[in-house]
């Protein structure tokens, strides 16, 4: 198997802070052109540096094989911004000896260069003539999201190129490799709150108009919302207020707009729109202005022949068996989930987006190892 240490490195060699374009994409079309792969390779978005229109590329690359079936390997190559105070550089990446084993640091180690070097590892250990991979990498999932993912499914589609299959790379693994995959996920809806009146003097109340009071009722009747208890395989929706905003500098005048933005995971009882429409109309009766956007609707994925493969390539090379789970946050599942039946599993999320995040060695061949069992399976079914 192709050596899955030395490809961690490359890529995390590799600076790739959100929105990535350039040298990581390079790195990777080196690792995968050798292996038969045609790699296209484009930029999408035209804004400015920073803002949500700023250019991203996307990679998709893909083998034909004999076979008749597809299945793809999905993920990102952008990484968080690494912060200050690491022990070595971020983009240098670096083994140091630890009790459970060697350890590989750097950015993007676990999220998630690490799995896509383990990925390449896997496709070059399966026969070509098997059947069809591909891999849809974006430079846009830590990001807004607008220009990554969604741009690639595009593509894909006018280039009839959908596969069978797809499994994200995302860290899956909660206390050791192999002890959850997810099968789901929930939905994410951000809403602004505005609340407008009339700028006054305290004093004189009756000729200004508060708006506070109303973003304060609106804000009350949403926090009492009990959205749903929950499903057979996802936890009970939830709304929470993440910020309040008047910036009111004096103590003796009354503003003209107060603001609050609020954010809601929900489950597949809901839809992005069915939420925004029951907050737009709580706000309504408060005089309260929204402005919702949806980042992803909830997927599911049932229990099946996809996840029993990903089960048994799991348990033939760690021994255990892992949790189905539709827990944590959004990822680019979301788009993928409608062009094919999809599921994440990865390496350990102890260390993402934290400063010093590390990868066991170890893992690196265990999951490589994973994912051809995988892909060979899928290729076979």
């Amino acid at each position: 198997m192709t050596d899955v240490l030395d490809l961690a490195k490359r890529l995390i060699a590799a600076p790739s802070v959100t929105p990535a374009t350039g040298a990581v994409f390079d790195a990777l079309q080196a690792m995968l052109e050798p292996l038969g792969f045609t790699v296209h390779r484009f930029v999408r978005g035209s804004g400015p540096a920073g803002s949500d229109e700023a250019p991203v590329e996307n990679l998709f690359a893909i083998r034909t094989g004999t076979g008749p079936r597809h299945i793809a390997f999905a993920g990102h190559l952008d990484v968080v911004p690494p912060g200050e105070g690491w022990a070595s550089g971020a983009f240098e990446p670096e083994i140091r000896p630890s009790p459970g084993g060697d350890l590989l640091y750097g950015r993007g180690a676990v999220d998630m260069k690490g799995a896509i070097a383990c990925m390449v590892a896997a496709v070059a250990d399966v026969p070509a003539d098997a059947g069809t991979i591909s891999f849809i990498i974006t430079g846009d999932e830590e990001g807004p999201a607008l220009h990554g993912t969604r741009a690639l499914i595009d593509f894909m589609r006018a280039n009839d190129h959908a596969p069978d299959l797809c499994l994200v790379g995302e860290p899956t693994s909660v206390n050791r490799l192999g002890d959850m995959m997810k099968i789901g996920r929930r939905g994410s809806v951000n809403m602004w709150l505005t609340a407008k009146g009339t700028q006054g003097h305290v004093a004189y109340p009756h000729l200004a108009d508060n708006p506070i009071p109303r973003l304060v009722a609106a804000m009350a009747e949403l926090d009492a919302l009990v959205l749903d208890e929950g499903t057979d395989w996802f936890q009970p929706s939830n709304l929470e207020i993440t910020d309040v905003e008047v910036g009111n500098p004096a103590h003796n005048v009354i503003p003209s707009e107060a603001r609050a933005r609020l954010s809601i995971r929900f489950n597949d009882l809901h839809s992005g729109v069915s939420l925004s429409e029951k907050v737009t109309a709580i706000c309504a009766r408060n005089q309260v202005d929204v402005r919702p956007v949806i980042s992803g609707e909830p997927f599911l994925t049932p229990p099946g022949d996809f996840s029993a493969m990903v089960s048994a390539a799991v348990e033939a090379e760690t021994g255990i068996a892992p949790e189905p789970s539709t827990s944590g946050g959004t990822s680019d599942a979301r788009f993928l989930r409608s062009v094919c039946p999809v599921i994440e599993f990865g390496l350990l999320n102890a260390t993402m987006h934290k400063r010093d995040e590390a990868v066991a060695v170890a893992d690196l061949a265990v999951l490589a190892r994973i994912y051809a069992r995988i892909a060979r399976a899928a290729l076979e079914s």
